[in-house]
């Protein structure tokens, strides 16, 4: 087991990487030892620090829902991290633009969002999870890795924040009793396109996230239940529940976009440019 000190000084690199868009050998290549529960240590001392320095959570992510995409990865189970004011923003008439001065290998992952209404119930019934949930909505996370070509391990990634970069969610569909039972069984079943300009990238189904994104939300408050350093899930966060579909390198003036196809989301644009850096030492409300 690495001392406090030593997951102290790791929390430190990866916050000089995540801030100066930079990276790093990977935890584990010079710590074989380095474990997931060592990850989550370094995950709470990052967030306490950003915390401190003002930053506001609204959220969390859940990273490597998605099997189809554990061997290419050689990451064999999920994690998460919490999202913050500055990372997310909301699409106007499903359009919007993310700059990516201040991300290092960015991709970019169709997702689909919940917002809660309150906490989730630990149970394999998707139509009892949709109980609390206020709405969905399409999103696109743009994951970025602080590790070179993307060569990790899960504790790696799971320390670096999940790999979160920035959010973006699109008009939600709210959910109510009259469409909660067709979107529980909507949501294992329906195929996500992603296209880059005119040219359709990648497909994936609802199923590739944990079986259903309804059930990844289960997935992490499980996961929660066994960290109490953490807070359970509660009222008024949005979670993005992982990638439909692989995770695919973005660059400056690039636009991708989204379709739902049977779910009935309505897609969103993605415009990527350099832009003005969000920075990542004060929260932003955009």
């Amino acid at each position: 087991m690495n001392s406090s000190s030593h997951l102290s000084r790791i929390a430190d690199a990866l916050i000089a990487a995540q801030d100066g868009a930079a990276t790093l050998a990977p935890i584990t290549e010079a710590h074989p030892d380095f474990s997931v529960a060592e990850g989550y240590a370094v995950l709470a001392e990052i967030e306490a620090r950003r915390r401190g320095a003002g930053w506001q959570s609204v959220g969390r992510k859940i990273g490597f829902t998605n099997r189809t995409l554990w061997p290419r990865y050689g990451v064999w189970q999920p994690m998460w991290a919490h999202t913050w004011t500055h990372t997310v923003q909301h699409a106007e008439a499903g359009r919007a633009t993310q700059s990516l001065r201040s991300l290092v290998q960015p991709r970019i992952e169709p997702e689909v969002v919940f917002k809660l209404k309150g906490p989730v119930p630990t149970t394999d019934d998707p139509l009892a999870v949709l109980e609390s949930v206020e709405w969905i909505a399409p999103g696109f996370e743009i994951v970025q890795s602080p590790f070179p070509d993307w060569t990790f391990k899960a504790p790696d990634c799971t320390a670096a924040c999940g790999l979160h970069g920035a959010l973006t969610v699109g008009r939600p569909l709210a959910i109510t009793e009259e469409n909660r039972a067709r979107i529980a069984a909507t949501l294992p079943v329906f195929t996500a396109t992603l296209s880059r300009g005119e040219t359709v990238m990648d497909r994936g189904s609802g199923a590739n996230v944990l079986d259903s994104p309804a059930l990844a939300l289960v997935h992490l408050a499980r996961v929660l239940a066994e960290l109490p350093q953490f807070p359970p899930l509660a009222a008024g966060e949005m979670v993005t529940t992982g990638t439909l579909t692989d995770a695919w390198p973005v660059a400056p003036g690039e636009t991708w976009s989204s379709d739902y196809g049977d779910l009935g989301l309505e897609g969103l644009r993605l415009r990527f440019e350099l832009g003005v850096c969000r920075t990542f030492d004060r929260p932003m409300t955009s």
